[in-house]
């Protein structure tokens, strides 16, 4: 073990723990059939990319681990770091839980066509099949063309078999609960709930670190050599929860200049901070990592470590969990997502 630490170790350009700051990542940009155009306009980035659909902002995921982009650490994969700094990145708790593995991925989303309808696991049945942690997420809206909408949950009753029927039938989005959606928008989307997003919505995604996703039904469409998308009808049919709710949106009341809370669940809580004045975050007992999503304007975080970071629209920032507190300056009106784990 102090042979595997002393390698780790020499990869980096201290040995000294003492010392951590805010992480900003190189994004992951993911090129699919399905996606839009304004992802790099909205991070103000270029790309000789087309059809962007994501932009993987945090991640720990297998094969797309992010990169952090600045400062002594720069060019270092995050899982490498958190195998070096451990409960001093992500807090002891969370370091308990789920050891080298970082608890959530970050995402931004622009659909220009509707994506297929689709499920996710619960942590025990994607631990039995996959050997996977399962995929609780939440949805805000960012921007929307003004025909957009998603589904979210069933609208009406349904069983199992009449799922299956349903599918086979090409009836399925009847049972569905749609919505059009604006800007400011959010869903949250525990693991079973079926839930899919339509064209013309952009949206900032948080979600537990895990890619399983069942895909039900994908509109009959075919790819460019006439061949239909796989399907995992009959998988789903054991993750899906059939329960009706009255309602899947999230209802929340803005206050500027006041946290508020928009979901807060086991594995994360997330607030919108909207702000026009300076304002501290104090998390001397939170034990846990902050990662804030600057969904509009820009400002400078000063932490208590006398670290100073210039943060913009698209910006995403890690807050190791040492960092006692955080001082947000807004150079404008400024709206920050606020994501932690409690």
């Amino acid at each position: 073990m102090t042979t595997n630490n002393n390698t780790h170790f020499s990869k980096f350009p201290s040995a000294d723990l003492g010392v951590l700051y805010p992480f900003k990542f190189q994004p992951i940009l993911k090129s699919v059939i399905w996606g839009g155009s304004d992802i790099c306009d909205f991070k103000n980035i270029s790309s000789q990319q087309g059809n962007i659909g994501e932009s993987w902002e945090v991640s720990g995921v297998e094969g797309n681990v992010s990169v952090i982009s600045n400062g002594e650490l720069a060019e270092k994969p995050l899982d490498e770091v958190l195998q070096i700094y451990k409960d001093q990145l992500v807090g002891k708790k969370v370091y308990d839980k789920f050891g080298d593995t970082f608890p959530l991925l970050i995402k931004f989303i622009d659909a220009r066509d509707d994506l297929s309808i689709q499920v996710h696991p619960n942590d025990e049945l994607a631990k039995e099949r996959h050997n996977s942690f399962g995929k609780t997420e939440m949805w805000y809206v960012v921007k929307t063309t003004p025909e957009a909408f998603l589904y979210s949950g069933f609208a009406t009753p349904i069983t199992p078999d009449k799922y299956i029927e349903t599918v086979e039938n090409n009836t399925f989005t009847d049972k569905l609960q749609k919505y059009n959606v604006n800007p400011g928008d959010v869903f949250f989307l525990p693991a079973g709930r079926v839930h899919a997003i339509g064209a013309g919505c952009f949206i900032a995604e948080i979600q537990q670190t895990s890619n399983i996703t069942y895909r039900i039904y994908d509109y009959n469409r075919k790819d460019a050599q006439g061949n239909s998308r796989e399907l995992h009808t009959e998988l789903a049919k054991d993750a899906i929860d059939y329960k009706v709710y009255n309602n899947y949106q999230t209802e929340y009341s803005a206050r500027v200049n006041h946290p508020v809370e928009l979901v807060s669940c086991e594995y994360f809580t997330t607030n919108l901070l909207e702000i026009d004045i300076p304002m501290t975050r104090h998390y001397e007992t939170l034990d846990s990592f902050v990662i804030y999503i600057c969904m509009q304007g820009h400002c400078t975080l000063k932490d208590n470590k006398g670290n100073s970071m210039f943060i913009r629209q698209g910006e995403t920032v890690l807050l190791p969990a040492d960092t006692q507190s955080t001082l947000i300056i807004p150079s404008e009106t400024t709206k920050i997502l606020e994501t932690f784990v409690r």
